[in-house]
């Protein structure tokens, strides 16, 4: 039995062609008269040594074949024969006997051929069968001139013809509306072609994208191979081209495809009007000609819609979007509605398929177009309608599975997002409250703040700052830090900044203030600990250990109060632009106790910086708090940039990433002074002719002020204030007037007890002074000192005082 080689193998002449078989021609005594090279390589024998041998010497007769080595069906009428080797080997041959073209019955061929190799010639021509009838690959053979000579079933098929209908035509005349969706090989079939029959290279898993005429309305997607044919001898005389329909692999990787990128892009935004620009994104162009999507007005509010039709819901377009002449790749089409666009109010006609899919609640597939609900948790939010260019584009079952699966993610995505904006609406809401809005012109500072808070979702945090104004044109500076982030710090930071704005509004000095505080903080944390403990004992405060910092600036004698409870303490640069931070009694944080507060006092001189923050500004988790000292003080002695630019230059320096993971608060606060000219000052003994005095001096100062409006209530309040210090204090009396924003007017004595306002009966002698003040002027309180006590007034300046002069 003879070994199949590459070349046996690709040769499919049968083995008793008589080109290939082994052949002995034989005289009329069945004497071997001639023997072919094929005969010596079956056989053994050279010619020489058969020539005028009798056939008998090597070929029996006629014998039975084994059962496993039968004729196959071509070859029934042949004759099977045992022929002996050279070496001695039998071998079971195939024989034919034929006459010889004009030689008589003189003269015969002998054919013989190994009939194992007749059993594997049949099974490669059955193989050649079924490439030919029953592959599902296109095979086609074209000629050296590129035009079609041969093809298979399978291409025939793809064509809806038969073979003879269009063989000898050229593969860009068959498919001339197709083409390479691949690169990195020629632009064309005809150039593909060519360049394999020029230089024998061949291409593998070509994408070819074309309708074929067996399906005219639909593009197919081929895996093409082209290969050179070459003969036994070299000759080239072809090209083959496989061609492999994968359409419907394409379309599945494509579907996964679109739900990886949809995954990727569209559950990462919580933002309403951006979930719906990313699935119009994904699914155009690879899905839908043409993406809308339409949500009910409430979702955009963070609300819950009602449900009904279009006008019921009050449907806006948010998105829409299209595959548009000239889109480039990296958009895939026209943009029309986005996040910059308002929304536009969309009602659909009773019997649409919009108003169908709203009635119904599912998805409806009416033509080119497919709509699907936004559905999420029995609610619809609602709809997308995908939409194609013919009404033969239509939607098969796969990619409506694929559209429901889209559009259930976006809903989800979509209600993620308007729980977030229900929520955030709230947070900011609450932020509003908690901090200054904007926050009023100061006479004593020029202000400029930065508030980061470290939950994006919420949008606040447990930072705050604050600026209160306090009587005498004294102003109240504040920043404080809760532990934690969020809702709940936020909710304690609001009540800590309301209890400080309540007790500055009292004129507490800093110690005082932070002392009331702290017992606050003590007492609040152990009721809510008994309230709001778990059943386990625990209890998450974030109350307790919450710092800071409060201080007092006059812009009159230019001095600053401040003390500071486990807070850091406050950066101050001089108006030459030398920065230092204070060595401020530290205190210990709110709610701890057993620990005095301290203050500092200091004199500023005008235009000096003072720095208040919180520690999220100078901490970072890859250096030391003495770094972030060290840079925002570089950053703020730049004494030319205004305050708005050293904000933003401290944030950016010291918060490159936007976050050190805790919140941040940054107050700056430039220190002006009230020129001399704006206040007046005078000492009175404590003696009853001091009233008169007192008027007389602040009716003559209103005069040179331009505020000769004011003197008749300025003098009543003077001499009611004047005459209650001479009654009921001791030592000397000052009188202060401060030409600010308005009119203040200060009288200090030695007392510590402070006067009240009450209604006097008709036949009381006294007790109606200061009620009549507290009806001249705009506020009035008190405020302690060290040495006394100061009752003040503010009066508003008339709507038109031609003498009046503006606060220098």
């Amino acid at each position: 039995m003879t070994a199949w080689n590459t070349e046996q193998s690709a040769d499919f002449r049968s083995p008793l062609d008589v080109t290939r078989a082994a052949t002995a021609v034989v005289d009329a005594q069945d004497t071997v008269v001639g023997w072919s090279r094929a005969a010596e390589r079956l056989l053994g024998y050279r010619p020489d040594e058969m020539i005028g041998r009798p056939l008998t010497s090597f070929l029996s007769g006629p014998a039975a074949a084994p059962p496993d080595l039968s004729l196959p069906p071509e070859f029934r009428g042949n004759e099977i024969r045992v022929a002996r080797h050279r070496d001695g080997r039998e071998l079971i041959v195939a024989a034919a006997v034929c006459t010889l073209p004009g030689a008589g019955p003189a003269g015969r061929v002998l054919v013989a051929a190994e009939l194992e190799d007749l059993r594997q010639w049949e099974s490669r021509l059955a193989l050649l069968h079924g490439l030919t009838t029953q592959s599902p690959v296109g095979l086609a053979i074209y000629d050296a001139d590129m035009r079609l000579t041969w093809c298979n079933t399978a291409y025939e098929q793809e064509m809806g013809r038969p073979l003879a209908e269009f063989r000898g035509m050229r593969a860009d005349e068959l498919y001339s509306d197709g083409k390479f969706v691949s690169r990195g090989h020629p632009p064309t079939l005809d150039a593909v072609m060519r360049h394999v029959l020029e230089t024998g290279q061949s291409f593998l898993d070509l994408h070819f994208q074309g309708r074929p005429p067996s399906d005219p309305d639909t593009d197919h997607l081929w895996s093409c191979a082209y290969y050179r044919l070459e003969d036994a001898d070299g000759h080239v005389f072809g090209v083959c081209e496989d061609a492999f329909d994968i359409t419907d692999r394409y379309r599945a990787q494509r579907r996964l495809a679109l739900l990886v990128e949809a995954g990727r892009g569209i559950g990462t935004a919580l933002d309403v009007t951006v979930v719906a620009e990313n699935i119009a994104e994904v699914a155009v162009p690879e899905f839908a000609a043409t993406v809308t999507v339409d949500l009910a007005r409430a979702v955009l509010e963070g609300e819950t819609p009602a449900t009904g039709s279009s006008a019921a819901m009050s449907l806006v377009r948010v998105a829409h979007r299209s595959a548009g002449v000239g889109a480039g790749p990296a958009d895939g089409g026209r943009d029309e509605a986005g996040s910059g666009a308002d929304p536009s109010p969309v009602e659909y006609p009773a019997g649409s398929p919009q108003d169908r899919c709203l009635a119904s609640g599912g998805l409806v597939l009416d033509g080119p177009d497919l709509v699907v609900p936004l559905r999420a948790d029995d609610s619809t939010l609602g709809l997308v309608t995908f939409g194609r260019e013919t009404d033969t584009a239509t939607f098969d079952s796969g990619e409506v599975a694929l559209a429901d699966e889209l559009v259930a993610r976006t809903a989800v995505s979509m209600d993620n997002a308007r729980r977030f904006t229900r929520e955030r609406t709230a947070s900011l809401a609450l932020q509003r409250q908690l901090l200054p809005r904007h926050v009023p012109e100061q006479s004593a500072v020029d202000l400029a703040y930065r508030y980061l808070p470290t939950d994006d979702v919420t949008g606040v945090g447990g930072d705050w700052f604050d600026v209160i104004p306090l009587s005498g044109t004294r102003v109240g500076l504040v920043v404080g830090d809760v532990v934690g982030h969020g809702l709940q710090a936020a909710a304690t930071m609001g009540r800590l900044r309301t209890s400080v704005r309540a007790f500055a509004q009292l004129d507490m000095d800093p110690v005082e203030l932070l002392s009331r505080l702290d017992d606050l903080v003590a007492q609040s944390a152990e009721e809510q600990r008994s309230e709001l403990g778990a059943p386990d004992g625990t209890y998450t405060d974030v109350t307790t250990g919450a710092t800071c910092l409060y201080a007092v600036y006059d812009p009159v004698s230019r001095r600053c109060v401040m003390a500071r409870a486990g807070h850091l303490p406050p950066a101050v640069v001089d108006p030459d632009g030398t920065p230092s931070f204070l060595d401020l009694p530290a205190g210990p944080p709110l709610g701890l106790g057993g620990l005095p507060f301290e203050s500092m006092e200091i004199e500023l001189p005008v235009g000096s910086l003072l720095a208040l923050f919180t520690d999220g500004l100078v901490e970072a988790r890859d250096s030391d708090i003495d770094h972030g000292l060290d840079t925002l003080g570089r950053v703020l002695s730049d004494r030319h940039a205004s305050l708005e630019e050293l904000c933003d230059r401290a944030v950016a320096q010291l918060l490159p990433g936007g976050s050190t993971g805790d919140d941040t608060a940054l107050l700056l606060v430039r220190t002006r002074e009230l020129d001399a000219s704006q206040v007046v000052e005078w000492q009175l003994p404590a003696e009853p002719v001091a009233a008169g005095e007192a008027r007389e001096l602040a009716t003559r100062q209103l005069y040179d002020w331009g505020l000769d409006e004011l003197s008749f209530a300025t003098e009543l309040v003077v001499s009611e204030l004047v005459t209650n210090a001479v009654r009921y204090a001791e030592g000397p009396i000052q009188v202060r007037l401060i030409r600010d924003r308005t009119l203040l007017c200060e009288v200090a004595d030695t007392g510590h007890t402070s006067p009240h306002l009450r209604h006097s009966g008709e036949e009381d002698e006294g007790g109606r002074g200061l009620f009549i003040v507290a009806q001249l002027v705009q506020r009035w309180g008190t405020r302690y000192t060290r040495s006394g006590k100061t009752i003040w007034t503010e009066q508003a300046f008339p709507a038109a005082s031609t003498r009046a002069v503006a606060p220098g």
